[in-house]
């Protein structure tokens, strides 16, 4: 018995619903999932290098972060003035 024979019977004797639903289905949809979960990194991957290469973006996410420390700075200022 040759290997290629046992395969023969076994894709014969095999329902068409089980090698589509057991085989093909999972194993697209495990594709499908892979590629949509790729194209989400790169456009991630690709705002960061827009930011980076930016430089007007990148000074006003820096004055962003900045206004966002000095305000939570202020709040914690003024809560120890109160508490005290």
């Amino acid at each position: 018995m040759s290997l290629s024979y046992l395969l023969s019977v076994f894709v014969r004797e095999l329902p068409g619903c089980i090698l589509f639903g057991g085989i093909f289905m999972p194993v697209t949809l495990l594709l499908l999932l892979l590629i949509v979960y790729f194209r989400i990194k790169l456009l991630e991957v690709n705002e960061e290098l827009a930011m980076a290469q930016d430089p007007r973006k990148g000074l006003l996410n820096y004055h962003g972060q900045c206004s966002q420390v000095n305000s939570a700075g202020h709040q914690q200022l003024q809560a120890a003035h109160f508490h005290s």
